[in-house]
């Protein structure tokens, strides 16, 4: 498996919720509304979830290993950073 293509739409009026994310797996698999959060311990990857009738949420994709997540995060986490580092400062625009 191979992530082909990662789409990164950064926000910027949220403390938390840093960007949105869509993923190409394999030029055939798209995956939408993965999350780039800052947490209590740093940047992190929240895949795509909707709530359930009790108010939880359930994941609607997510990695089954470790070693996939870690592939998800260091592809999404880079291109955040790039597309953040690519932004001017609200002033200067």
């Amino acid at each position: 498996m191979k992530i082909t293509e990662v789409t990164v739409i950064p926000i910027e009026d949220n403390p938390r919720l840093k960007a949105y994310v869509t993923v190409k797996v394999d030029e055939c698999i798209i995956i939408r509304d993965l999350k780039v959060i800052d947490g209590n311990s740093g940047l992190f990857l929240s895949m795509p979830a909707k709530k359930m009738k009790d108010g939880s949420y359930q994941d609607v994709a997510h990695p089954l290993d470790g070693t996939t997540r870690e592939m998800f995060e260091r592809a999404v986490l880079g291109e955040y950073r790039k597309a953040v580092e690519g932004r001017k400062p609200l002033d200067a625009r």
